[in-house]
């Protein structure tokens, strides 16, 4: 659940931001082509980007990063 006046990140967001080649190939195909598919794998496995760039972007962009107290 979010929170009042929060905003849930979007799927690839940070990716579109910060203009990702990958990205940018893959908005050039259509969603569940093989091409999309096979450019999707690159960013599955083979990012070219780091968790620590994602991290400082989020916190740039003001995103927190939260979850319930008790699970």
């Amino acid at each position: 659940m979010i929170p009042e006046d929060f905003v849930e990140y979007q799927r690839r967001e940070f990716c579109n931001d910060i203009r990702c080649p990958v990205q940018l190939l893959l908005n050039e195909q259509e969603s569940g082509s093989a091409a999309y598919e096979a450019i999707r794998r690159i960013c599955r496995e083979h990012c070219i980007h780091t968790t620590y760039e994602f991290h400082h972007w989020l916190i740039e962009q003001g995103y927190l990063l939260i979850r319930p107290a008790e699970r």
